[in-house]
């Protein structure tokens, strides 16, 4: 079922959403050459106890994953594309690094990621990354009332498939509300002018996730969580928290 929210509920999702906004830019800020994953997590985790809120990422276990989540920040490594579990892995000159962020505040939810480069970048890795904010700004400017869930997925998977980068099927975006997964699914791919319509007072997380080497092959790390492109290229994952109004998508998730 899809709760549709009122306008004041949008607005205090709105505070939810710029706790995860600070808590990814503290978090973007602290990475560089040396820095354990670790340190991130902990740092986005001091942004969540200065606001008063909960991670909704802290112990969250859904069907597919053998143990809760362990950490409050997900943060992905260079082959990982998404549910990166911080490690004392230290940060090295020229990492690719997804980090994906949520918080719960006030009865609401807030889901964002954004990736990023350490160090100096690879031309390869800027173009991957630049390609999925492209992406994202795509799905973002589809998600208006009237059109329907196949337009943000089509927008996102046109952007992906024309630079030529890879897709993971079976995930993407999702419903955000009273809880950071709610219905309905946000393909990263699909038919225009197909699936649930649009309408004023949804809340979309907003999600594209490219693999770099143009194929859409990914598996689970020993951990079970991480997810790792099958043919080793790199990954990009980008993400805010959407809502759709009759003034058009509004990002509650704005850095």
């Amino acid at each position: 079922m899809v709760e549709l929210k009122t306008d004041t509920s949008i607005d205090a999702m709105h505070e939810t959403g710029q706790v995860v906004a600070r808590g990814l830019t503290a978090a973007r800020q602290a990475a560089a050459v040396g820095v354990s994953l670790l340190e991130l997590n902990e740092v986005a985790h001091d942004v969540l106890r200065e606001a008063g809120a909960a991670s909704p990422f802290l112990g969250y276990r859904p069907s597919f994953a053998p143990t809760p989540f362990p950490a409050v920040l997900c943060v992905s490594v260079n082959d990982a594309i998404v549910h990166g579990v911080p490690t004392r892995y230290r940060l090295r000159d020229g990492d690719l690094v997804s980090l994906d962020f949520g918080a719960h505040l006030g009865g609401w939810a807030g889901d964002s990621a954004l990736s990023f480069t350490v160090g100096r970048a690879r031309p390869a890795d800027t173009r991957l990354i630049e390609t999925a904010e492209r992406a994202l700004a795509a799905g973002i400017g589809a998600a208006v009332v009237g059109n329907r869930i196949g337009d943000i997925a089509h927008a996102i998977g046109t952007v992906c498939r024309a630079a030529g980068y890879g897709i993971p099927q079976d995930f993407g975006g999702h419903g955000v509300g009273r809880h950071m997964h709610e219905d309905p699914g946000v393909p990263n791919e699909g038919r225009p002018g197909r699936g649930m319509p649009l309408r004023h007072g949804m809340v979309l997380a907003i999600e594209p996730m490219l693999i770099g080497g143009g194929t859409d092959g990914y598996h689970p790390a020993p951990d079970g969580w991480t997810l790792c492109t099958d043919d080793g290229s790199r990954a990009a994952h980008v993400e805010h928290t959407v809502a759709i109004t009759g003034s058009g998508p509004r990002v509650l998730t704005q850095r």
